[in-house]
């Protein structure tokens, strides 16, 4: 009996140590890896922007602004066509408000682009990547990609959702080139930011893409590698909602750089295929539960 009792008042004692010892031992380690994943994610060099609409800011936007966008903050903005106080708040006053056209119309898709390209100029980073409002970036993954390639030469980074370069009749000629799809992201070196300057200033993407009657990433592939003869690197862990997305295999998912949802089937979700950590109407996109996924410690519960 006094065994026993002699064995319970040591419980007693040690009980709070040995707890206090469990969670200094959980916050060091949750420490530790939350410096891990911001050595992985070194975006000194890189400038992310953005494009979405009004329309889009409780939803779209904001699961960003809740999930990827969290891991580099002073990294990224966001472009678009009204101003929102609730949204320029949660990312820092990084909503920039362009004045396009709120339809999704050619124009405003180059309207919008021109001030993407714009804001990249006046920052000057080693590289421009642009996203849309339907995209989830794996920020770790853009980051190693970008360290293969030297932003002092001509690089145009993206994939293609064309089975072949896209023909177009400009100026009495019949033009060939290829594009990055929009809908998966692109990214573009200092270099070959620099010599585009002369076709982005004052508007001038946004003209150029009223005198080719062209959508924006068309247009800019038409400037890259038509007038720039700067031709487009294919990335093949960019995916847009062009595509199948839960065809991704489930243990290639922390290779991929971009991640979309959706398609033009209404009825189909077209989503990652991933744990499902929230209800649909919490989660439509499965944005959430993706970045769950690749980043336990960041994941908001």
């Amino acid at each position: 009996m006094r065994r026993r009792v002699a064995l319970l008042l040591l419980i007693v004692m040690f009980f709070p140590v040995l707890l206090l010892l469990s969670f200094a031992t959980n916050a060091v380690e949750e420490i530790a890896s939350s410096m891990q994943l911001r050595q992985l994610i070194d975006l000194r060099d890189i400038i992310i922007v953005v494009k979405t609409t009004e329309k889009y800011h409780e939803s779209r936007a904001s699961d960003i602004v809740e999930t990827w966008f969290q891991l580099a903050p002073e990294n990224i903005y966001f472009v678009t066509d009204a101003g929102d106080e609730k949204l320029n708040e949660s990312t820092g006053y990084h909503a920039v408000v362009s004045y396009c056209n709120r339809q999704h119309t050619r124009e405003g898709l180059c309207c919008k682009m021109n001030a993407e390209l714009e804001i990249f100029l006046a920052h000057n980073p080693k590289w421009a990547c642009h996203f849309d409002d339907d995209n989830y970036v794996n920020l770790a993954e853009l980051a190693r990609l970008l360290k293969n390639f030297n932003a002092n030469r001509d690089w145009y980074l993206g994939k293609p959702s064309t089975t072949g370069p896209v023909n177009v009749d400009a100026a009495h000629d019949k033009v060939q080139f290829w594009f990055a799809t929009g809908g998966a992201g692109f990214c573009l070196s200092r270099s070959l930011l620099m010599k585009m300057s002369s076709y982005i200033r004052n508007g001038g993407f946004e003209l150029l893409g009223e005198y080719l009657k062209l959508p924006d990433d068309v247009t800019l592939g038409y400037l890259i590698e038509h007038l720039l003869n700067v031709k487009l690197t294919v990335i093949n862990s960019f995916h847009s909602h062009l595509e199948v997305l839960e065809e991704i295999n489930r243990s290639d998912l922390h290779r991929q750089i971009s991640f979309s949802a959706g398609g033009y089937d209404k009825l189909a979700r077209n989503v990652v295929d991933v744990p499902e950590e929230y209800p649909f109407e919490d989660d439509p996109q499965r944005f959430r539960s993706l970045h769950c996924f690749l980043y336990r410690l960041k994941c908001r519960r």
